[in-house]
């Protein structure tokens, strides 16, 4: 009888030792918790690019940030290359809440705030301090609203692919130059628009397929980043690069709000200074890598010019004239008088 006594205790004992080490478990496993038991907390974030490329820069900025700001208590993992998802599939993850952050460019976002189109718009922007001033104030904060609505995506800030350039067989000095030219455009209408206004002829295609296009000569040219045209190894197929810069292509860094409302109030302002300093540092990021691309290309033999911009904005007003009704005048004014 004793024997078994003494059995039932240490049985009992094991029980409850293992409930309780369930239970300090269970604890750790809520996102909004991890930084209050000892446990790290890691977010994932996707980027479309590699890791040495500006997202991925970027990314690793925020994330210095955020594991400094924490006493490494937050981190997060970089999934790069689109290994998560394309760029419109990824917001759909964040709005779902299974994909926690990303870096990517706002190209998709238009499909769920159409004000975000505008973003295409020729010539909208008059330089890099003029977008800046759109997105960092009144007009970013009420479309970041609109689109955290619609998506159940949070914007915490803004960096950039920047101002694209015009890679073609032939040297682009003026509108002229383009005319009957097969480029490049992605499956945009107001995109194919402009190409159309500038005598050129649009041929959308996806990303993946440009480089052996233009090897082949299915296309004549595309429109991208000066850092994009060199990672990509565009200069092999291409002999010239036009900065027309009649576009500027924006990024948000982005959370999703079912990942942001899990973290506790000291996580979340940690997250949203991490971004403000990602935010600073991604802009120079890219900044840097356009001014060593365009050094790179002209290494390579490529041929860089930049074109008459006055007679390609002359050709774009009939983009206005369909595009500006169905997008929002108001809005569009506001944009072009925004001081910077």
């Amino acid at each position: 009888m004793k024997k078994f006594l003494v059995l039932l205790v240490v049985l009992m004992g094991s029980f409850m030792a293992g409930c309780s080490s369930e239970e300090g478990e269970a604890k750790g496993q809520g996102k909004g918790d991890a930084g209050n038991n000892g446990d790290q907390l890691i977010l994932d974030l996707s980027i479309p690019e590699p890791e040495d490329a500006k997202f991925g820069l970027t990314a690793t900025a925020f994330k210095e940030e955020l594991e400094a700001l924490t006493d490494n208590k937050m981190t997060v993992k970089i999934h790069g290359n689109n290994s998560l998802g394309g760029e419109r599939e990824v917001f759909e993850l964040m709005g779902l809440g299974s994909v926690d952050m990303a870096i990517q460019s706002a190209g998709p976002m238009g499909n769920w705030v159409p004000e975000f189109n505008i973003f295409d718009l020729p010539f909208l922007f008059d330089n890099t301090d003029h977008v800046y001033s759109v997105l960092d104030g009144s007009i970013g904060e009420e479309l970041n609203e609109k689109f955290e609505t619609a998506t159940n995506v949070k914007i915490l800030g803004w960096v950039e692919n920047g101002f694209v350039a015009t890679t073609s067989n032939n040297i682009i000095n003026r509108v002229e130059d383009v005319k009957k030219m097969k480029i490049r455009v992605q499956e945009n209408e107001i995109q194919i628009d402009t190409w159309k206004a500038y005598g050129a002829e649009p041929t959308p295609m996806a990303w993946t397929e440009v480089f052996t296009g233009l090897q082949q000569g299915v296309i004549d040219g595309h429109s991208n980043s000066a850092a994009t045209i060199k990672s990509s190894k565009i200069y092999e197929v291409q002999d010239y690069v036009a900065e027309i810069e009649d576009r500027f292509s924006a990024a948000p860094i982005s959370i999703s709000t079912a990942t942001f409302d899990r973290l506790t109030e000291e996580q979340q302002n940690a997250v949203l200074k991490a971004a403000e300093v990602a935010e600073v540092k991604g802009r120079e990021f890219n900044k840097q890598k356009v001014e060593e691309a365009l050094e790179f290309l002209k290494s390579e033999g490529i041929t860089i010019t930049s074109p008459d911009k006055e007679s390609f904005k002359a050709s774009a007003e009939s983009v206005y004239t369909k595009w500006a009704p169905k997008l929002g005048e108001e809005l569009i004014d506001k944009i072009r008088n925004t001081s910077y």
